[in-house]
């Protein structure tokens, strides 16, 4: 279950800034905080991770992203160039149908599952768009959900090279460096996904914020590349791009996007009766990336030559990515299942 704290207070705050009724918000909860629904077991074949006959993924008749995907992307704080090619490569590696198997591009066959009210797929390319630097911090180090908004307006209505106004097949993701704290950051959140409203950015635009934990909270939001002080005696497992942070920050990354494609606007595909507290494609699966997964066990995955481990490969770079659900089978499914 999303746990959003302290919900009522927001949704108060919420209602009085946009004076509308608030829908959901598409927090990524932690994986020990909440229960897993691949806990349940059903007998002894592979094709279950995650499976449960009690999973109704319904369509809400709200619009998914069927056209061109363009993933416009805002630098807030001090970034290494590396760092950001490690990302930008991520997103580039989505529409990459070339890459090694098992592919990013393999793992977006899932998201493309999903279609609209006239059975329209969602759509196969998604592409890096225009990116903004906000190296100088113009909101501070300590962000509110709401001041996140604050900081996509500054990129959009820039007087130099402002990101462009896309509200039907854009997503604006919002990456914050290891220096900046964001409200509910390592004790309920990694990042989530949501949407601007026109009282706060003057447009409706699906975004997604994500923040890199490598020094605030890596053993949280860094796993398993980076382990929890609590559990004593178990060793990290080595990333495949040699930046905890950053490979920690792929998968939510994934996460999100996929979850903004599915349910852009909260009104699309979700499971379970309540809006506010919406359980997307992506949260039915965390913590699996491989067959077998669930509980606490990640499932089979990959092992390079160099220690590294990972799930999937994109266009030059591996990396680790969690599975989502696919409705038509009912099941979590990714790239790299050893029964495909």
């Amino acid at each position: 279950m999303h746990r959003p704290s302290p919900l009522l207070s927001l949704l108060t705050l919420l209602t009085l800034l946009t004076a509308a009724p608030l829908p959901a918000i598409g927090y990524r909860p932690l994986p020990h905080l909440r229960p897993n629904s691949s806990d349940l077991r059903f007998g002894d074949s592979k094709k279950y991770e995650g499976s449960s006959e009690f999973v109704h993924l319904r369509y809400h008749m709200g619009p998914v992203l069927t056209g061109s995907i363009t993933v416009h992307t805002i630098w807030y704080g001090q970034w290494q160039k590396s760092q950001k090619k490690i990302i930008r490569e991520f997103i580039g590696s989505f529409s990459a149908v070339n890459a090694k198997h098992p592919s990013v591009a393999g793992w977006w066959d899932t998201v493309r599952l999903y279609t609209d009210q006239t059975g329209a797929n969602i759509s196969r390319t998604v592409r890096l768009g225009e990116q903004k630097n906000d190296r100088f911090y113009s909101h501070g180090k300590s962000l509110t959900r709401l001041s996140i908004q604050s900081v996509i307006k500054s990129a959009v209505t820039a007087k130099t090279k402002p990101l462009p106004i896309n509200p039907s097949n854009g997503l604006y993701l919002l990456l914050t460096s290891d220096d900046v704290y964001v409200e509910d950051f390592c004790g309920q959140v990694c990042g989530f996904h949501y949407f601007t409203f026109p009282s706060i950015v003057g447009y409706t635009l699906p975004f997604a914020w994500v923040g890199n934990s490598a020094k605030l909270c890596p053993g949280i939001c860094a796993y398993p590349f980076a382990v929890p002080e609590y559990m004593q005696g178990l060793k990290p497992l080595k990333s495949p791009n040699g930046d905890v942070g950053v490979d920690g920050m792929i998968s939510v990354i994934g996460h999100e996007v996929a979850e903004l494609a599915t349910n852009p606007l909260v009104n699309a595909w979700y499971a379970g009766q309540d809006p506010v507290a919406p359980v997307e494609i992506a949260d039915l699966c965390e913590g699996i990336y491989g067959t077998g997964g669930g509980g606490s066990y990640m499932g089979q995955l990959l092992n390079g030559k160099d220690g590294a481990t990972y799930n999937m490969n994109g266009i030059r770079r591996r990396y680790l990515v969690q599975w989502l659900w696919n409705h038509v089978v009912s099941y979590c499914t990714g790239p790299n299942a050893l029964d495909q």
